[in-house]
């Protein structure tokens, strides 16, 4: 009896290994499944993203400096020549929302 006892419960030892190491096994599957999706959606983004001249970033980031520093008539003003030299780059959809912002800040003032 006491045989029996011992066999069955190293069965069950055995048996709960077994699926637990399937599990991770699975897992680990779903992990590397989830990293190929990511890595090729994050390539799909670069390549649509259109590349921004640095000139234009500088802009972009002064105007936004200038935002931030509580000066939104200098953040309007370089936002406009962002927009009047770069009519069709990467950042000037971002550029015109930021005007609008800089334009109700600048009314509540």
């Amino acid at each position: 009896m006491k045989a029996l006892f011992w066999i069955v419960l190293i069965a069950g030892a055995a048996g709960c290994v077994y699926w637990w190491r399937r599990w991770r096994q699975r897992e680990d599957e779903r992990e590397r499944a989830a990293e190929q999706r990511f890595a090729a959606a994050m390539a799909q983004v670069k390549a649509e993203v259109a590349p921004v001249d640095p000139a234009q970033r500088l802009l972009f980031e002064a105007a936004g400096r200038a935002g931030e520093a509580n000066e939104p008539a200098l953040a309007i003003q370089l936002y406009a020549r962002l927009i009047s030299r770069f009519p069709d780059g990467a950042l000037v959809a971002q550029a015109r929302t930021a005007v609008e912002l800089q334009k109700k800040k600048l009314a509540k003032a």
